[in-house]
Protein backbone atom coordinates (compact mmCIF):
# COMPACT_ATOMS: atom_id res chain seq x y z
CA UNK A 1 0.00 0.00 0.00
CA UNK A 2 1.29 3.58 -0.94
CA UNK A 3 1.73 5.40 2.21
CA UNK A 4 -0.04 9.42 0.97
CA UNK A 5 2.54 12.41 2.26
CA UNK A 6 1.13 14.50 4.36
CA UNK A 7 -1.04 17.70 3.13
CA UNK A 8 1.09 20.52 2.14
CA UNK A 9 0.95 23.99 0.54
CA UNK A 10 -1.48 24.76 -2.76
CA UNK A 11 1.42 24.12 -5.02
CA UNK A 12 2.00 22.20 -8.01
CA UNK A 13 5.31 23.06 -9.66
CA UNK A 14 6.89 20.68 -11.58
CA UNK A 15 3.34 18.78 -11.81
CA UNK A 16 2.22 17.43 -15.58
CA UNK A 17 -1.68 18.28 -15.64
CA UNK A 18 -4.24 17.19 -18.18
CA UNK A 19 -7.98 19.28 -18.30
CA UNK A 20 -10.77 18.86 -20.64
CA UNK A 21 -13.45 21.06 -21.75
CA UNK A 22 -10.98 23.92 -21.15
CA UNK A 23 -11.96 26.25 -23.62
CA UNK A 24 -13.88 28.18 -21.70
CA UNK A 25 -15.66 28.89 -18.69
CA UNK A 26 -14.80 26.62 -15.67
CA UNK A 27 -12.23 24.45 -17.72
CA UNK A 28 -10.25 27.96 -18.58
CA UNK A 29 -10.26 29.23 -15.19
CA UNK A 30 -9.15 25.70 -13.59
CA UNK A 31 -5.97 26.11 -16.81
CA UNK A 32 -5.08 29.22 -15.53
CA UNK A 33 -5.04 28.27 -11.73
CA UNK A 34 -3.22 25.31 -12.32
CA UNK A 35 -0.66 27.25 -14.34
CA UNK A 36 -0.63 29.68 -12.18
CA UNK A 37 0.42 27.20 -9.49
CA UNK A 38 3.48 25.74 -10.98
CA UNK A 39 1.79 23.64 -12.97
CA UNK A 40 2.38 22.57 -16.41
CA UNK A 41 -1.11 22.04 -18.09
CA UNK A 42 -2.04 20.77 -21.04
CA UNK A 43 -5.21 22.07 -22.24
CA UNK A 44 -7.86 19.85 -24.24
CA UNK A 45 -11.27 20.62 -25.89
CA UNK A 46 -13.53 20.15 -28.88
CA UNK A 47 -12.84 23.38 -30.49
CA UNK A 48 -9.01 23.83 -32.96
CA UNK A 49 -7.17 26.71 -30.77
CA UNK A 50 -7.32 28.29 -27.43
CA UNK A 51 -5.57 30.85 -26.42
CA UNK A 52 -4.01 31.33 -22.37
CA UNK A 53 -0.95 34.19 -22.41
CA UNK A 54 1.40 31.86 -21.02
CA UNK A 55 3.94 29.25 -21.92
CA UNK A 56 2.80 26.82 -18.78
CA UNK A 57 -0.04 25.79 -21.01
CA UNK A 58 -0.36 24.01 -24.27
CA UNK A 59 -3.59 23.06 -26.24
CA UNK A 60 -4.48 20.24 -27.81
CA UNK A 61 -7.71 19.85 -29.87
CA UNK A 62 -9.56 16.20 -28.44
CA UNK A 63 -12.88 14.48 -28.17
CA UNK A 64 -13.41 13.08 -24.67
CA UNK A 65 -15.99 10.70 -26.40
CA UNK A 66 -13.24 9.10 -28.21
CA UNK A 67 -11.26 5.97 -26.59
CA UNK A 68 -9.03 6.10 -29.33
CA UNK A 69 -8.33 10.12 -29.28
CA UNK A 70 -8.22 9.59 -25.64
CA UNK A 71 -4.99 6.80 -25.84
CA UNK A 72 -3.57 8.91 -28.66
CA UNK A 73 -3.51 12.23 -26.04
CA UNK A 74 -2.16 10.35 -23.13
CA UNK A 75 0.54 8.49 -25.23
CA UNK A 76 1.37 11.98 -26.60
CA UNK A 77 1.54 13.44 -23.43
CA UNK A 78 3.46 10.42 -21.70
CA UNK A 79 5.92 10.73 -24.90
CA UNK A 80 6.60 14.11 -23.90
CA UNK A 81 6.48 15.01 -20.14
CA UNK A 82 6.76 11.21 -18.39
CA UNK A 83 4.41 11.67 -16.07
CA UNK A 84 0.84 12.99 -15.36
CA UNK A 85 -0.12 14.26 -11.81
CA UNK A 86 -3.35 15.54 -12.77
CA UNK A 87 -6.76 15.00 -14.46
CA UNK A 88 -9.36 17.82 -14.50
CA UNK A 89 -12.68 16.44 -15.66
CA UNK A 90 -14.90 19.51 -16.72
CA UNK A 91 -15.94 18.86 -20.60
CA UNK A 92 -19.73 19.15 -20.38
CA UNK A 93 -23.04 19.89 -22.31
CA UNK A 94 -26.59 20.21 -21.06
CA UNK A 95 -29.97 19.28 -21.68
CA UNK A 96 -33.09 20.92 -20.88
CA UNK A 97 -35.89 19.07 -21.59
CA UNK A 98 -38.13 17.35 -19.73
CA UNK A 99 -38.43 13.35 -19.59
CA UNK A 100 -41.36 12.74 -22.07
CA UNK A 101 -40.22 15.22 -24.59
CA UNK A 102 -36.60 13.46 -24.43
CA UNK A 103 -35.30 11.26 -27.54
CA UNK A 104 -33.01 8.49 -27.35
CA UNK A 105 -30.65 10.86 -29.22
CA UNK A 106 -30.03 13.46 -26.65
CA UNK A 107 -29.57 10.74 -24.18
CA UNK A 108 -26.79 8.97 -26.05
CA UNK A 109 -25.68 12.76 -26.95
CA UNK A 110 -25.37 13.86 -22.84
CA UNK A 111 -24.32 10.86 -21.59
CA UNK A 112 -21.23 10.45 -24.30
CA UNK A 113 -19.90 13.85 -23.13
CA UNK A 114 -20.79 13.85 -19.74
CA UNK A 115 -20.81 10.17 -18.23
CA UNK A 116 -18.26 7.98 -20.81
CA UNK A 117 -16.21 11.91 -20.84
CA UNK A 118 -15.63 11.35 -17.88
CA UNK A 119 -15.33 7.36 -18.36
CA UNK A 120 -12.53 7.54 -21.30
CA UNK A 121 -9.51 9.65 -19.78
CA UNK A 122 -9.93 8.08 -16.19
CA UNK A 123 -9.89 4.74 -17.78
CA UNK A 124 -6.67 5.56 -19.60
CA UNK A 125 -4.71 6.94 -17.05
CA UNK A 126 -5.55 5.49 -14.05
CA UNK A 127 -3.37 3.08 -14.39
CA UNK A 128 -0.23 5.31 -15.55
CA UNK A 129 -0.70 7.26 -12.14
CA UNK A 130 -0.98 3.83 -10.30
CA UNK A 131 2.44 2.75 -11.73
CA UNK A 132 3.49 6.73 -10.43
CA UNK A 133 2.64 5.96 -6.81
CA UNK A 134 0.69 9.33 -6.81
CA UNK A 135 -2.12 10.91 -9.03
CA UNK A 136 -5.34 13.34 -8.41
CA UNK A 137 -8.43 13.47 -10.69
CA UNK A 138 -11.18 15.14 -9.98
CA UNK A 139 -14.27 15.82 -12.23
CA UNK A 140 -17.14 18.53 -12.43
CA UNK A 141 -20.53 17.23 -11.34
CA UNK A 142 -23.69 19.12 -10.08
CA UNK A 143 -25.58 20.13 -7.76
CA UNK A 144 -28.49 19.31 -10.56
CA UNK A 145 -27.40 15.52 -8.86
CA UNK A 146 -27.92 16.10 -5.50
CA UNK A 147 -31.23 17.83 -5.79
CA UNK A 148 -33.25 16.46 -8.40
CA UNK A 149 -32.54 19.24 -10.95
CA UNK A 150 -31.85 22.93 -10.98
CA UNK A 151 -33.05 24.09 -14.35
CA UNK A 152 -31.70 21.36 -16.42
CA UNK A 153 -33.42 18.15 -17.75
CA UNK A 154 -33.20 14.60 -16.17
CA UNK A 155 -30.25 13.08 -18.81
CA UNK A 156 -28.26 15.82 -17.53
CA UNK A 157 -28.97 14.90 -13.78
CA UNK A 158 -28.90 11.48 -14.31
CA UNK A 159 -25.22 12.11 -16.39
CA UNK A 160 -23.97 13.36 -13.54
CA UNK A 161 -24.81 11.72 -10.60
CA UNK A 162 -23.46 8.79 -12.75
CA UNK A 163 -20.09 11.05 -12.27
CA UNK A 164 -20.58 11.40 -8.62
CA UNK A 165 -20.58 7.19 -8.18
CA UNK A 166 -18.22 6.64 -10.89
CA UNK A 167 -15.87 8.92 -9.35
CA UNK A 168 -16.34 7.36 -5.44
CA UNK A 169 -15.42 3.88 -7.34
CA UNK A 170 -12.42 5.20 -8.75
CA UNK A 171 -11.18 6.63 -5.38
CA UNK A 172 -11.71 3.14 -3.18
CA UNK A 173 -9.85 1.39 -5.99
CA UNK A 174 -7.02 3.89 -6.01
CA UNK A 175 -6.62 4.84 -2.09
CA UNK A 176 -3.74 1.78 -1.91
CA UNK A 177 -2.45 3.11 -5.42
CA UNK A 178 -1.72 6.74 -4.42
CA UNK A 179 -4.38 7.59 -7.07
CA UNK A 180 -6.90 10.05 -5.42
CA UNK A 181 -10.49 10.93 -7.06
CA UNK A 182 -13.21 13.39 -6.31
CA UNK A 183 -15.76 15.58 -7.39
CA UNK A 184 -16.69 19.18 -7.39
CA UNK A 185 -20.34 19.49 -7.52
CA UNK A 186 -21.15 23.53 -8.64
CA UNK A 187 -24.06 25.35 -7.95
CA UNK A 188 -25.20 28.16 -10.70
CA UNK A 189 -22.17 29.64 -12.27
CA UNK A 190 -22.44 32.16 -14.95
CA UNK A 191 -20.32 30.52 -17.73
CA UNK A 192 -21.82 30.29 -21.69
CA UNK A 193 -23.47 26.96 -20.41
CA UNK A 194 -25.61 28.42 -17.47
CA UNK A 195 -26.79 31.26 -20.29
CA UNK A 196 -28.61 28.63 -21.77
CA UNK A 197 -30.48 27.99 -18.42
CA UNK A 198 -30.61 31.71 -17.93
CA UNK A 199 -32.93 31.62 -20.86
CA UNK A 200 -35.20 29.36 -19.09
CA UNK A 201 -37.20 28.87 -15.42
CA UNK A 202 -33.37 29.58 -13.44
CA UNK A 203 -33.06 30.34 -10.01
CA UNK A 204 -32.88 33.72 -8.24
CA UNK A 205 -29.08 34.62 -7.08
CA UNK A 206 -31.15 36.79 -4.39
CA UNK A 207 -33.67 34.42 -3.55
CA UNK A 208 -32.03 31.07 -3.98
CA UNK A 209 -28.31 31.38 -3.01
CA UNK A 210 -27.71 32.54 0.48
CA UNK A 211 -24.13 34.23 -0.54
CA UNK A 212 -26.18 36.50 -2.51
CA UNK A 213 -24.91 35.52 -5.99
CA UNK A 214 -24.25 33.29 -9.22
CA UNK A 215 -21.02 31.67 -9.01
CA UNK A 216 -18.25 32.63 -11.41
CA UNK A 217 -15.50 30.40 -12.66
CA UNK A 218 -12.70 31.16 -10.66
CA UNK A 219 -14.57 29.97 -7.70
CA UNK A 220 -14.93 26.53 -8.46
CA UNK A 221 -11.47 26.71 -10.57
CA UNK A 222 -10.00 27.31 -7.09
CA UNK A 223 -11.56 24.65 -5.42
CA UNK A 224 -10.08 22.20 -8.28
CA UNK A 225 -7.09 23.54 -7.37
CA UNK A 226 -7.34 22.28 -3.74
CA UNK A 227 -8.09 19.03 -4.55
CA UNK A 228 -5.52 18.69 -7.10
CA UNK A 229 -2.97 20.32 -5.03
CA UNK A 230 -0.96 18.42 -2.15
CA UNK A 231 -3.09 20.71 -0.12
CA UNK A 232 -5.60 17.95 -0.22
CA UNK A 233 -3.25 14.94 0.42
CA UNK A 234 -5.74 13.43 2.71
CA UNK A 235 -9.06 13.76 0.84
CA UNK A 236 -10.52 11.45 -1.42
CA UNK A 237 -13.86 10.25 -2.45
CA UNK A 238 -15.18 13.34 -1.53
CA UNK A 239 -18.29 15.33 -3.42
CA UNK A 240 -16.88 19.21 -2.35
CA UNK A 241 -19.91 21.42 -2.93
CA UNK A 242 -19.23 24.80 -3.76
CA UNK A 243 -22.79 26.70 -4.35
CA UNK A 244 -22.64 29.69 -2.72
CA UNK A 245 -24.96 28.04 0.22
CA UNK A 246 -27.42 27.00 -1.98
CA UNK A 247 -27.36 23.47 -1.08
CA UNK A 248 -25.91 22.54 2.49
CA UNK A 249 -25.07 18.97 2.94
Amino acid sequence: MTLTPVSAPARMDGQIAIVTGAAGGIGRATVLALAEAGATVIATDITETADYGTDKVSYRPYDVTSQSATDALVAEVLAEHGRIDALVLCAGTISHKPLWESTDDEWRSILDVNLMGVVNPVRAIFPVMAEQGMGKMVALGSIASKIGGVASGPSYVAAKSAVHGLMKWVAKAGAAKGVYASVIAPGPVETPMWDTVTQRAAPSAHGSVPLGRYGQPEDIAQAILFLCSPASNWITGTVLDVNGGMLMD
